[in-house]
């Protein structure tokens, strides 16, 4: 059987695996621990939010599962935003992952 697809779900997987890459390098390069787990926490669960949306129950269920993933994302550019203000990461790697800011 196969599986309808989906764009969000691949966008939202190959962000999370994006945010993983970037927790891994700021870890092991900056040996920044703390501002990273958030965001490898709230990268990841755009994507799991949005896996369960498709499994929702009801439409009131999907729509709230979504809203979740949206929540989720906003803290996540939060998080980018304070790596990049704290010098973190370079404006070439904030741009990378987030192309809408512009400086």
């Amino acid at each position: 059987m196969s599986e309808k697809k989906s764009v969000l779900k691949d966008k939202s997987f190959a962000f999370a695996l994006r945010c993983v890459n970037l927790y891994k390098y700021l870890t092991e390069s900056k040996k920044e621990f703390v501002l990273s787990k958030q965001l490898l926490r709230s990268g990841t669960s755009v994507g799991a939010n949005v896996r369960e949306a498709q499994s929702a129950e009801s439409n009131a269920d999907f729509i709230h599962k979504l809203g979740m993933a949206q929540k989720e994302c906003g803290e996540t550019i939060y998080w980018l935003e304070l790596l990049f203000a704290s010098k973190y990461i370079s404006q070439e790697e904030f741009s990378s992952i987030h192309p809408k800011r512009r400086n």
